[in-house]
């Protein structure tokens, strides 16, 4: 193979020196090749542990022999049947290749260099990358009470702010801001900032009392977005679909930016079908409700500090060893979890909730970890 390098002919944006790089979860494959393991459990990225929707997997295979055509652009179905349950229009509703494309079309469509954007110092980094990606500022608020300190981002905006993001639950923390918290935040907001609620983890949280409902409750009061996703609870992350409801004024302009073919065929047919798979969530969050507490309970009696979750994943702390360091070991084990110190929580490890075989080796395994000195 010929080695030989050639000088860039051409610099990269300035904004690319300083970006926050997003480091996914390890995949199985990865371990296998790596280590020479045959057995890995992965409980790094917070996917469905039941697998995805068997609905959604008949949709993807039904539609193999239309893999030769262009997608319809608009994934006007799929928009129309989420438009239908939540009572919007469909005009009100985007769809993306995962909300992760959501959060990048908000930044094209209204970052300018300079534009600033609030977001938690423990939330997701593609708020941030996005930010960064169209020359903005992203003013990073620290957690209270491991929760998205509404408070302080609301006092935190600025001439220049333009999106605040919000992931609730959140992620790697997996609580939640109450209804309660929610209004306040909002009665604080100037109505020229575009708050963002990320509700990747909606399904799992939904059944605490306090949870607030932003589509039916909040969408009527000022223009927020509400993003979602298929990735978890519905098991589609290979597929890369997740949704957003927003004014109508801001889709329009979402869609000008939107590549014309970002959804694919099996992607809309399988995220259609598992949407109306009731049976496969109501599954996914009662083993993953009963697991989790299990899970919180073990790790307690090992001697973590645990933080309360309502999401498919716990963050637990391992001071005074790092989370890297715990992560290294239980990889020797087979077991992907996943160290959180790009979030500010080096002394922290997430695990997602696995099924009941899985989530017991993971114990086993970070018994045996503990004890090394």
């Amino acid at each position: 193979m010929n080695n030989t390098s050639f000088k860039a002919p051409l610099s990269s944006r300035p904004e690319l020196a300083r970006f926050d790089v997003y480091k996914p979860g390890l995949s199985v494959q990865q371990i296998r090749r790596q280590l020479g393991l045959r057995n890995v459990i992965k409980l790094a990225s917070n996917e469905c542990a039941i697998g995805p929707s068997k609905k959604g997997v008949s949709a993807f295979k039904k539609v193999a022999d239309e893999l030769y055509r262009y997608p319809e652009s608009r994934s006007v179905e799929l928009r129309g049947a989420i438009a239908e349950r939540f009572r919007r229009d469909l005009g009100e509703v985007i769809v993306g290749s995962g909300s992760d494309e959501i959060i990048e079309l908000l930044a094209k469509a209204y970052l300018s260099p300079g534009d600033e954007t609030i977001v938690s110092a423990s939330a997701f980094l593609q708020y941030r990358i996005a930010t960064q990606l169209m020359g903005g500022r992203p003013v990073t608020v620290p957690i209270r009470n491991w929760k998205c300190d509404l408070d302080a981002m609301a006092a935190a905006v600025t001439p220049r702010t333009k999106l605040v993001f919000i992931a609730n639950p959140n992620n790697p923390t997996g609580t939640y801001n109450t209804t309660a918290e929610v209004e306040r935040f909002l009665s604080n907001l100037p109505e020229r900032v575009l708050p963002v609620f990320d509700e990747a983890y909606f399904e799992y949280a939904a059944s605490n009392e306090d949870y607030p409902s932003m589509v039916f409750e909040f969408f009527k009061r000022r223009p927020i977005v509400v993003l979602r996703t298929f990735s978890k609870v519905y098991g589609l992350a290979g597929l890369r679909v997740g949704y957003g409801i927003a004014p109508d004024w801001v889709v329009t302009e979402l869609d000008k930016i939107r590549p014309p073919f970002n959804v694919s065929i099996p992607a809309q047919a399988a995220a259609l079908a598992a949407f109306n798979d009731a049976a496969h969530v109501r599954k996914a969050v009662e083993l993953n409700t009963g697991e989790r507490e299990k899970m919180a309970v073990e790790l307690t009696k090992i001697g973590f500090d645990v933080v309360p979750s309502a999401t498919n994943f716990i963050l637990f702390n391992v001071a005074p060893k790092t989370g890297f360091w715990v992560f290294e070991e239980l990889l020797r084990k087979g077991i992907i979890a996943r160290a959180v110190e790009e979030y500010g929580l080096p002394g922290f490890l997430r695990v997602s909730i696995g099924r009941p075989s899985e989530n017991k080796q993971f114990l086993e395994a970070l018994r045996e970890v503990v004890k090394k000195p």
